[in-house]
């Protein structure tokens, strides 16, 4: 399976709209994410929510249905 990263060149605003819009902690959204089989660990999203980490596509699609919100919301720059 090809797995596309993609590179917020914006500031980190992925990470931060992640972080945003999450209403439950990192543990239970990983738990959540690991349970839809997308590779998650809490490490890897902390890394993401700070910048330091480049996301999966499917990662992002991930969140996006864990979270109930739309790309929009988390690709919005701010």
């Amino acid at each position: 399976m090809l797995q596309v990263k993609i590179k917020d060149d914006t500031g980190n605003t992925i990470g931060q709209n992640i972080r945003k819009s999450r209403n439950i902690g990192q543990t239970a959204l990983v738990r959540d994410l690991q349970l839809l089989d997308i590779d998650m660990t809490r490490e890897a999203l902390v890394k993401i929510e700070r910048g330091i980490q480049h996301i999966q596509l499917s990662q992002l699609k991930g969140i996006r249905d864990v979270l109930q919100t739309t790309y929009d919301e988390l690709l919005e720059i701010h």
